[in-house]
């Protein structure tokens, strides 16, 4: 039984960071049912694949244009602790679900909301993707290497770190809150704002004058020759991430440049120089030979591994972070309990949903 356990959730199909909450929540041993169209639940009680990061949670068909679907939905909400939904501001609204009405249907309620833009402002209503949330606070202008383009990294800042990371967040306190309150409230938890926060501390690098807003320059941006991915003899790459000045000893003496007349670490006039002759030299091998030279030190080098080899590397597999099964890649389940540990609820056989209703109380 995971921390979450006796928590229950009703989650409103979505796409991204809001199948990805519920999931979340879900391997933390809270009990979730997802709200779908009836046509969808039942393809999926046929074998067909459900969307996204919908896996293992019961699924309930309801359509919520009928008096019947939402009589339904509100009998979820109103024994729910979490409702969680990921449409545009005014759907819910539209479907006589708002948060006024829930939460008067059920005063400790956690009504939690991902969207990209949040639930008011210019661009409230306006379609969007993780690229374009992350283009107006900054974030992604800082992506990419001097003299090209930014870079969009794939998914994961906008929707994930800025959007499900901070749901998570937002469901939790608000849950922790109740506790002295006995109150429930409103989470509006943005994709454009959480992306934003995470980028504090370049923030407080560039008032420091630490930071500039040129791409590929900085100590973080593939800027500086030790903090960057280098091509090995095999064509493969390696990452090195050597800033403090030890760690930076030990990468020089792991590649043996520890001898040579080399500038400073932080003579940025230099860092051309440098970045030749770290290039030059991970060349001479491949990367898994520079694995070898450097497990177990501190220089912080490490391979680039693709999605399929991943799981193999001795600490991924230990740790239980990605597991194989059948052809597929399962992540586990993070942050990680001593007394109530989490487990992964995807590749799972559907729940049976009679049995999820009745032990939440609904008969009919």
């Amino acid at each position: 039984m995971g921390p979450l356990n006796g928590i229950r959730v009703v989650e409103f199909t979505g796409i991204g960071p809001a199948p990805m909450t519920g999931m979340l929540l879900a391997d933390l041993g809270a009990d979730v049912i997802r709200v779908d169209r009836p046509q969808t639940t039942e393809a999926l009680r046929s074998g067909a694949p459900g969307p996204h990061l919908s896996e293992g949670r019961t699924v309930v068909g309801a359509d919520l244009k009928s008096e019947e679907g939402l009589k339904l939905a509100r009998d979820l909400i109103s024994r729910a602790d979490v409702l969680l939904e990921g449409f545009r501001p005014g759907v819910m609204e539209r479907r006589g679900l708002s948060p006024d009405d829930c939460l008067e249907l059920n005063p400790r309620l956690v009504y939690a909301r991902v969207t990209g833009w949040g639930q008011e402002g210019p661009l409230a209503h306006t379609a969007g993707h993780d690229m374009n949330y992350i283009s107006v606070n900054g974030a992604l202008h800082s992506l990419g290497r001097a003299g090209g383009p930014p870079v969009p990294p794939v998914n994961l800042l906008g929707d994930f770190a800025g959007g499900t990371m901070f749901t998570v967040t937002g469901i939790l306190a608000a849950l922790v809150e109740r506790q002295t309150s006995g109150r429930g409230q409103v989470v509006d938890a943005a994709m454009v704002d959480g992306s934003a926060l995470l980028m504090s501390m370049l923030h407080e690098d560039r008032a420091r004058g630490f930071w500039s807003d040129e791409r590929g320059t900085n100590y973080l941006d593939t800027g500086a020759p030790w903090y960057d991915v280098y091509e090995c003899a095999d064509g493969r790459h390696v990452s090195v991430g050597c800033i403090e000045p030890q760690f930076y000893a030990a990468f020089l003496e792991g590649t043996g440049l520890a001898g040579e007349d080399l500038p400073d670490q932080w003579d940025t006039g230099k860092w051309p120089l440098l970045r030749a002759r770290f290039a030059e030299v991970l060349r001479t091998r491949t990367r898994d030979e520079w694995g070898a030279v450097f497990e177990g030190t501190d220089a912080c080098v490490m391979p680039i591994l693709s999605l399929a080899e991943a799981p193999d590397h001795p600490h991924v597999r230990a740790r239980g972070a990605l597991t194989r099964q059948g052809d597929r890649v399962i992540a586990g389940p993070a942050p990680r309990f001593d007394r109530t540990p989490g487990e992964v609820t995807r590749g799972r056989p559907l729940p049976e949903t009679e049995e999820t209703l009745k032990r939440w109380g609904v008969q009919d």
